[in-house]
C-alpha cells in the first residue's frame, strides 16, 4: 500500500499536512474523514523521505499497550479499541498508523497482521507476541506483559545512555582542557621561557614540542578521530566480518564493554522469556531475539546456539557454546530446563544481569569521578612543572 502525502483542513479551518497509507485518493479521503479532516490535495510520498520524518516512540507504544489491555479486558472489540485510540492519539504518526490498522482489521486482517504492515513501529517481538495472544485467547494478558516489557526496555535504554554519556562528557572535558593548555596557555609562556637564555630541561622542551604540534596541526588532531570513526563505519558497512570484529571489540572495552554485554544479555533473556511463556517455540524465540541484540557478535553467537539446538542439543548446552553466559547463569538455565520452568529461569537470568548492570554502573560512576580528577591533576602538574621549573631555576640562580 503506497504512502500518500496529503494537505487537508480540520474542523477549525486550519491546514494540516502529513502522510498516511492509502490505495488511492478516494481511499485517502475516506481515511482522513474518519480523522475529522477534509482532503485538499495529495501525492504519493517518496519512501526515503517518508521514513525520515515522524516516528512512534517507545513511550507511545507503552500507552498503546496499556489502553488496549484495558479495552480488551472490558470486552471492547479490537476495531472499536483501535478506533478509540486512533481518535485520542497525540502523536500524528501513531494516529496515521492506527488509522491504517483500523482499515486493515475492517478488511479482515488480524491485529497482529495489521501490525506486521508497520515493521518500523511494531517489532518482531511485538507482532509475534500479539499473534500468540490471538491464538491462545490471552490477548489482554499478552498486551499487559508487553506493556511491562516496554517499560523495562525504557529503563534499559536510559541506563545505557547514562553509561555512555558520563564517559563521553568527561573525555570531552579532558580533551578541551588539554587543547586549551597546549594551544593558548603554554604558547603564551613559551616566549618568556625561551627568552631567559638558559638551557631548558628535557620535560620543558617536550612540552614546548607538544604545544607546537597542537598549534600547527590542531585541525588534524581534531579531524583524525572523526576520520577514523568514518572509516570504521564504512568498513563495517562493506565487510560483515569487520562489523562482527568491531562489535566483539565493543564488548571487550575496559570498564564499559562488560556493562554493555550485560545490558544486551538482559534484553535478550527478558525478550526470550516473554516469547517462550507465550507459547512460541524455542527455535522461533531464538530467531526473533537474534535481531534484538544490536551487536553482530552476539547475533552470530545466538545463531550458532540455535543451530545446535535444532540439531538436538539441549538449550543450556547451546547457550554454553556461545561463551556469552557465566557458569551461574548456565546452571540456572539447566535447572529451569530440567524442571520445565525455562521461562522463569530466563526471567531470573534477566534480573541477574539487570542487577549486575546497576551495580557496575554505580561502581563505574564512583571510579570515573576520581579518575578524571587525577588525569586533569596530572596534566596540570606536568604543565606547571615544565613551565615554572625553569623560572624557579632562574630566580634561584640570581639569588633572589
Amino acid at each position: 500500500m503506497p504512502l500518500m502525502h496529503y494537505k487537508a483542513m480540520d474542523e477549525g479551518g486550519r491546514r494540516r499536512t502529513g502522510r498516511i497509507e492509502a490505495v488511492n485518493a478516494a481511499d485517502l479521503e475516506g481515511r482522513l474523514s474518519r480523522l475529522g479532516l477534509d482532503l485538499i490535495s495529495c501525492r504519493e510520498a517518496k519512501v526515503a523521505r517518508a521514513l525520515g520524518r515522524g516516528r512512534v516512540r517507545r513511550g507511545d507504544l507503552v500507552g498503546f499497550c496499556f489502553h488496549m489491555e484495558q479495552l480488551m479486558t472490558a470486552g471492547v472489540p479490537v476495531i472499536e479499541g483501535l478506533a478509540t485510540l486512533r481518535d485520542s492519539a497525540g502523536n500524528p504518526r501513531l494516529r496515521e498508523v492506527l488509522a491504517a490498522m483500523v482499515e486493515s482489521v475492517e478488511g479482515g486482517e488480524t491485529l497482529s497482521g495489521a501490525m506486521r504492515e508497520h515493521p518500523r513501529v511494531f517489532g518482531a517481538v511485538f507482532v509475534n507476541l500479539v499473534r500468540a495472544g490471538e491464538l491462545s485467547g490471552r490477548l489482554g494478558e499478552i498486551l499487559g506483559s508487553l506493556n511491562e516489557h516496554l517499560k523495562w526496555q525504557n529503563e534499559q535504554l536510559a541506563m545505557a545512555r547514562r553509561l555512555l554519556m558520563y564517559p563521553a562528557i568527561a573525555g570531552a572535558v579532558v580533551m578541551l582542557v588539554v587543547l586549551f593548555l597546549m594551544t593558548y596557555l603554554v604558547p603564551q609562556l613559551v616566549s618568556f621561557i625561551e627568552g631567559m637564555g638558559r638551557e631548558l630541561p628535557a620535560h620543558t622542551r617536550a612540552l614546548i614540542l607538544v604545544s607546537d604540534v597542537f598549534v600547527a596541526y590542531w585541525y588534524l588532531l581534531l579531524a583524525a578521530p572523526i576520520a577514523a570513526l568514518a572509516l570504521a563505519w564504512a568498513l563495517c558497512r562493506i565487510s560483515p566480518a569487520a562489523a562482527c570484529a568491531v562489535d566483539d571489540w565493543k564488548l571487550r572495552i575496559w570498564l564499559v564493554g562488560p556493562i554493555m554485554k550485560k545490558i544486551i544479555l538482559a534484553r535478550f533473556a527478558g525478550s526470550f522469556a516473554l516469547l517462550y511463556a507465550s507459547g512460541i517455540t524455542v527455535l522461533e524465540c531464538i530467531r526473533i531475539c537474534e535481531g534484538l541484540a544490536g551487536n553482530r557478535a552476539v547475533e552470530d553467537a545466538t545463531r550458532r546456539a540455535g543451530r545446535m539446538i535444532a540439531e538436538g542439543a539441549a538449550i543450556s548446552a547451546g547457550f554454553e557454546a556461545t561463551g556469552l553466559f557465566s557458569p551461574l547463569v548456565l546452571r540456572m538455565l539447566r535447572l529451569g530446563e530440567s524442571t520445565g520452568g525455562l521461562d522463569t529461569a530466563l526471567l531470573n537470568v534477566s534480573r541477574y544481569y539487570n542487577r549486575g548492570v546497576t551495580e557496575s554502573m554505580e561502581q563505574l560512576q564512583a571510579v570515573l569521578g576520581p579518575a578524571i580528577t587525577l588525569v586533569l591533576g596530572a596534566i596540570l602538574f606536568c604543565v606547571i612543572v615544565s613551565v615554572l621549573g625553569p623560572i624557579y631555576d632562574l630566580i634561584t640562580g640570581l639569588g633572589i
